[in-house]
């Protein structure tokens, strides 16, 4: 029988129950090995396989959860088969809404926050990895990788009440409350006339506190956004002298051939530039601790890449010649994780009154710098690190 009795689950309802009880339980384990598992070059592209597959079954239990929703809303659903026993009766509807809530709002807010972060382990689906209505966006990724987290805790205590009711209906009452969900066998009374109204209102509030919690909660403040300015070097030069006013500082990469872009929140540039001759010096200080780099930030700060730990500043000092017109360029050394390379960005200068504009970019390869040693192939993580500056400062 297809359709559900008031005294038994049809065989539409088992298999929603069962097939999402089996991926939920697996994407559990998966998502529990992959937090224990440490990030290095031998265990990143295991770690992007098994959070591949995490995703790709998070997805699949969500479509498999709102179709076994809209069932549910056509089912009559089958009477409790001890209603007399009140509060044993209403914890375990709670429970079930828990897990109906859990099913829906646990893949939907990890969906999320990848659509929102850059990088790391794509869903296995050839339909794109974003979302209508998600940008991309620290802020987001935050907020609904902080529900995912607080849902699965949620999970965790609803499964291990859920087995263990079982098991005490199964093993010590033998009252056919878990026959009916595994054989389909009919069990209780249809003439309860229980309304579970209650239950569900609680399950309700359980949820929508796990879905408020992480809006009015105060945000962490991030170590870079608490980190002081980084101080500005001195020029020993004779020509006109240029105050940063604003700017940005962003690297991009390709990680599992994809492109992950990231940037660094505090920086300082020290500029020195003569509009008549087209010279001039500049250094720049990066706090690299600033560093964000989407779903790989706490990997890039680590001690295969930019180590910050050791090395948590990196300095750019170059000498600046117009090429052409707007076209310049700064010829210099940039010191980072303790490595001196030649670097050369190229960048356009625009002039207006008293008033600077310059946009750059150049190519680094991370291995001058010895950053990412263990991954030898561009497979995981490339070569090439592009990085843009832009930025408008005043003449002092």
């Amino acid at each position: 029988m297809l359709n559900n009795t008031a005294t038994r689950y049809g065989a539409v309802a088992r298999f929603f129950h069962w097939s999402v009880a089996v991926l939920i339980l697996f994407n559990i384990a998966l998502g529990l090995v992959g937090e224990n598992t440490a990030r290095t070059a031998d265990t990143a592209g295991w770690l992007q396989t098994l959070y591949s597959v995490h995703k790709t079954i998070g997805v699949t239990v969500f479509a498999l959860a709102v179709l076994r929703v809209v069932w549910a809303v056509s089912q009559p659903k089958p009477e409790p088969v001890h209603p007399e026993r009140k509060a044993e009766t209403f914890l375990a509807e709670m429970i079930h809404w828990m897990l109906y809530g859990a099913i829906l709002v646990m893949p939907l807010s990890g969906w999320v926050m990848h659509a929102a972060e850059s990088g790391f382990a794509p869903i296995l689906w050839p339909f794109g990895q974003g979302l209508p209505f998600v940008p991309k966006s620290e802020g987001v990724a935050y907020m609904a990788g902080a529900v995912h987290g607080l849902a699965a805790r949620v999970i965790y205590v609803a499964v291990a009440l859920h087995v263990a009711g079982a098991l005490k209906h199964a093993v010590i009452e033998k009252d056919g409350v878990l026959a009916r969900m595994l054989k389909g066998v009919e069990a209780g009374s249809p003439d309860a006339g229980h309304v579970a109204l209650w239950p569900a209102l609680a399950g309700l509030m359980i949820w929508a506190a796990v879905v408020a919690v992480p809006f009015v909660a105060p945000v962490p403040e991030r170590a870079e956004g608490a980190a002081a300015p980084v101080e500005q070097a001195q020029l020993a030069s004779d020509l006109p002298v240029w105050r940063v006013e604003d700017g940005s500082l962003t690297i991009s990469v390709q990680q599992m051939g994809a492109a992950v872009e990231g940037r660094f929140d505090n920086w300082s540039a020290a500029i020195a530039y003569d509009e008549e001759s087209g010279t001039g010096e500049v250094t720049v200080t990066i706090d690299t601790t600033s560093l964000t780099l989407g779903a790989v930030t706490d990997q890039a700060k680590g001690p295969e890449f930019f180590d910050t730990e050791n090395f948590s500043t990196a300095q750019f000092e170059g000498e600046i010649s117009r090429v052409d017109d707007a076209a310049h360029e700064a010829v210099g050394m940039l010191t980072l994780v303790g490595q001196e390379v030649p670097v050369t960005l190229a960048f356009d200068l625009e002039i207006e009154g008293e008033a600077a504009r310059m946009t750059g970019t150049t190519v680094l390869d991370r291995r001058d710098f010895g950053m990412g040693a263990g991954y030898e192939d561009e497979s995981t993580v490339g070569f090439a690190v592009k990085v843009e500056t832009n930025l408008t400062a005043i003449r002092q």
